[in-house]
């Protein structure tokens, strides 16, 4: 017998296996992140043994991956040279995401059937994100007896605020999909309950009473509208029903209406004297001091209390409070942009960039040329994630990075299946077969 023969090393049953867990993965990263990072490690080292295994090492060495590494490279040095040991480890460890979209893009989604399971799953955990939210509101409760959060905003399934965001990323791809398609529709009743439907998504996020998602899914529909010709009525009417929903806040959740309001334009009209205000501040004077670089994994937490980030940049002095350390640190800069600066500094910051709009014209080139809605979806998820004037939670801490390449993974996958169905591409085929592993 030979080792090929052997069942435990038949790669299409760790393909199997990887594929499992990863429609496991949204459910996962709403409640049991140290299971969801298990199973991001798991498909990441899979894959890479595949390709060892399938002499199929050529895909890592083609497309976005290798800016990826050389963005990856940047961090790990960085934290080398910051001589912390904990930061040099944490930044090693961070491949296994860039490993994982990768191996979603050229193996575990390589059909449409994978992409529409996983799409079905995703949808489980909308729909359960979004019964939670409102059954917090109209019973003041979730189903694990939890109340509102107390700046007033639905926590959802979970025990603080963290539904926005989660609602966010799933809201397009899990839930927006399904109007979308019904608006396209050429029956009145359709169209109408489409309409209701949308409306019912946009207001859902107002109610949810967390700034940033309910500002970020204003855009998403707003992209949607522009993206996709025969929705924009549709999609146009429910931005006008989410204004309502705005107006009417007082009465429908006034501590939703003091948080997205009044709390939102009192910070806007003093911002650099805001928390985060001097948390960009913080984060700017750090990249002046160390600008090539930056500062390694965790830098930004590590070294924002040093007096020597206080006034690094003179222009800033005028906001900065005083010599609090308090006033602008935290754990990380609350902004993916500014996080890879203090990370990896300018360089890796120019490199981090040009992977996004990379990423972003994959997917959106494959929006253009398909009828299916699906990668218009994720491109308006990825545009959500990456824009650049959000307050964001740090990018490589699973509760983040698990959507988000979980996002980019599969809007990667369905541009490549677009482009091999409509002949625009010269892609490559990844095999599917029994080989070994």
């Amino acid at each position: 017998m030979t080792l090929k023969n052997i069942p435990i090393l038949q790669a299409a049953i760790w393909q199997k296996i990887a594929f499992v867990l990863l429609c496991f993965l949204p459910f996962f990263q709403l409640r049991g992140r140290a299971i969801a990072d298990f199973i991001i490690s798991f498909i990441a080292i899979v894959f890479l043994l595949h390709c060892d295994f399938k002499k199929h090492a050529s895909c890592l060495q083609r497309g976005w991956f290798p800016y990826a590494m050389l963005l990856w490279g940047l961090i790990v040095a960085s934290s080398i040279l910051d001589g912390s040991l904990q930061s040099t480890l944490a930044a090693l460890a961070i491949v296994r995401y860039f490993v994982f979209a990768k191996a979603l893009e050229e193996w575990l989604l390589a059909s449409r059937p994978q992409q529409q399971f996983l799409g079905a799953t995703v949808t489980l955990a909308g729909l359960w994100v979004l019964s939670q939210c409102w059954e917090q509101y109209l019973f003041g409760a979730n189903i694990w007896g939890y109340p509102r959060w107390a700046d007033g905003a639905l926590t959802g399934p979970f025990f603080a605020p963290r539904a926005g965001p989660a609602l966010m990323v799933i809201m397009f791809p899990g839930l927006m999909v399904y109007p979308m398609r019904m608006v396209q529709e050429r029956a009145l009743g359709k169209k109408l309950l489409a309409l209701a439907l949308m409306s019912f998504l946009l207001l859902s996020m107002v109610i949810i009473g967390q700034r940033m998602p309910a500002l970020l899914v204003f855009l998403g529909f707003f992209i949607c509208a522009v993206l996709v010709r025969t929705t924009r009525l549709a999609v146009a009417l429910s931005i006008l029903a989410g204004v309502v929903g705005l107006a009417l806040l007082p009465v429908l959740s006034p501590p939703a209406y003091n948080k997205l309001v009044l709390h939102f334009v009192e910070q806007m009209g003093s911002f650099a004297h805001s928390s985060y205000g001097q948390l960009y501040i913080r984060a700017l004077n750090m990249l002046h001091a160390h600008p090539l670089l930056g500062l390694g994994f965790d830098g930004f937490r590590r070294h924002c209390a040093e007096p020597a980030y206080f006034y690094g940049v003179p222009q800033f002095a005028p906001f900065m409070l005083g010599q609090d350390p308090a006033a602008g640190c935290n754990i990380h800069p609350h902004n993916i942009y500014l996080e890879i600066a203090t990370l990896s500094g300018l360089s890796g910051l120019f490199v981090f960039v040009c992977l996004v709009l990379y990423w972003l014209r994959t997917v959106l080139r494959a929006a253009l040329t398909t009828t299916a809605l699906m990668p218009s979806m994720l491109f308006i998820t990825l545009c959500m994630l990456f824009w650049p004037l959000a307050s964001t939670s740090s990018l490589f801490t699973e509760r983040t990075a698990g959507w988000v390449f979980l996002m980019l993974g599969w809007g990667l996958a369905l541009a490549r299946t677009t482009t091999r169905s409509t002949g625009t591409g010269t892609g490559t085929g990844t095999g599917t077969g029994t080989g070994t592993l």
